[in-house]
């Protein structure tokens, strides 16, 4: 039987554990790739692909539309629909979360101001490929950003799968570029060969692929910083252990440094708890990977409710299950996390496996400041102001005449006179 635990932590060691995403080892030798994929284009990311086991050589970099759909078609009807399905749901809720915002049009003294909202040229989306394929990020980075109004979309994803080409025909991108790492994010910002410089480079991926989107952030967009996927599950003597174990579990397999936790304001549920995730990795085919993760989870006891939501807003994780009485109650008062799931019915996995919001969130506590990948990675806010022809009386004239003077800035100050004085209205 396995001795793995979820170690018993205090709140007051949590601040302790903050880190940034990125290592400096880590950040030097994508760096490097990504330079070298900036300068010499297609040859460059062919040399990195091969050297690093995406591709064999001569292999196609690209995989296009007609091959996608072969392999869509290929595929048996059961999961043909099951792609489809998750699509179509990922899809509905893009499109829910598009049909609330909308344009701007203020009236304002003199005039009027507004904005408006454009989507995103080109949008190139990664879908992990190593230890664990994982078709639906293809299916939640594309779907979305085609749902945001995406004219080009592409997808990048190293030693892809029959699933995970089926998923990009399915998700519509138009070509899939068959390699990962740092060498793809960079081919994704910058082009190279048949691959067009995207205006936004999203989806999960390793510390290469989160270190390469840090070095591009600026010259394209990015979703997140994400690292190690992160489950917290608060509870209480309601909830019951089995379901809580295997939820912590899901997340375990991701990766060896994922993160399972647990806040519990029953003590004696934390026991329970470490007994079920004995019994149920002990035939846990992933138990290789999870494990050690399991390892590097912990359990905090919380006296009260008004600690235990203080111990989660701390943590801002990416992934929130409230397992409480009064579960919905108890969850309006958390602000800090990724994706919230309410009510132990509502298990992280389905949102893994598209209920409809993103499966792509922040991790590392950046949910305090951050959100996850939804229609808004994928649009751009723009502002314009239409002032009427004679501003002759505006205030506005006349403050910023005052406030370029106070700034120094004496054109500033000048291209606003100037309408003043069409009017002879300078005092």
């Amino acid at each position: 039987m396995s001795e793995a635990r979820l170690r018993l932590l205090t709140p007051d060691a949590l601040d302790r554990r903050r880190h940034d995403p990125v290592d400096a080892a880590t950040l030097s030798a994508a760096a490097a790739i990504v330079e070298d994929v900036k300068l010499r284009g297609e040859t460059a990311l062919r040399e990195h692909a091969e050297r690093l086991g995406d591709i064999a050589p001569d292999a196609p970099l690209v995989i296009g539309p007609e091959a996608l759909h072969a392999a869509l078609a290929s595929l048996p009807d059961e999961q043909h629909a099951l792609l489809e399905r998750t699509a179509r749901r990922i899809r509905q809720f893009a499109e829910a979360q598009l049909g609330c915002l909308g344009e701007v049009d203020s009236i304002m003294p003199d005039g009027r101001a507004g904005h408006r909202i454009a989507p995103l040229a080109r949008a190139g989306c990664y879908a992990p490929g190593g230890r664990f394929p994982l078709p639906s990020s293809v299916l939640m980075t594309a779907v979305t950003a085609r749902a945001a109004g995406v004219k080009t979309v592409w997808a990048a994803s190293p030693r892809p799968t029959v699933e995970t080409l089926a998923a990009c025909a399915v998700a519509g991108v138009d070509g899939l570029l068959a390699v990962g790492g740092a060498q793809a994010v960079a081919a994704l910002a910058y082009g190279a060969g048949p691959v067009p410089a995207c205006d936004a480079v999203v989806g999960p991926g390793n510390r290469f692929v989160t270190a390469a989107k840090q070095l591009v952030a600026g010259r394209v967009a990015i979703d997140m910083l994400a690292g190690p996927s992160e489950l917290l599950v608060l509870a209480d003597k309601s909830a019951d252990p089995v379901w809580i174990a295997a939820d912590l579990l899901a997340q375990a397999e991701h990766d060896p440094d994922a993160l399972p936790m647990l806040v519990s304001l029953d003590r004696d549920l934390i026991d329970a708890v470490n007994v079920e995730l004995e019994r149920q990795l002990a035939d846990l085919p992933t138990r290789p990977t999870a494990e050690p993760a399991l390892n590097n989870g912990f359990a905090v006891f919380a006296p009260d409710l008004d600690a235990a939501l203080a111990v989660c807003e701390r943590l801002a994780p990416e992934h929130l299950e409230v397992m409480t009485e009064n579960a919905e109650t108890v969850s309006k008062r958390l602000t800090n996390f990724g994706g919230l799931f309410i009510g132990s019915a509502s298990a992280e996995v389905m949102g893994d496996y598209g209920a409809g919001p993103n499966h792509v969130l922040p991790t590392g506590s950046t949910a305090r400041f951050t959100g996850g990948l939804s229609v808004l990675t994928f649009l751009r806010v723009h502002t314009w102001l239409m002032m009427e022809d004679d501003v002759s009386a505006s205030p506005l004239l006349h403050d910023a005449v005052a406030l370029a003077r106070i700034e120094g800035l004496e054109g500033h100050a000048r291209a606003a006179e100037k309408r003043l004085a069409k009017y002879g209205k300078i005092e």
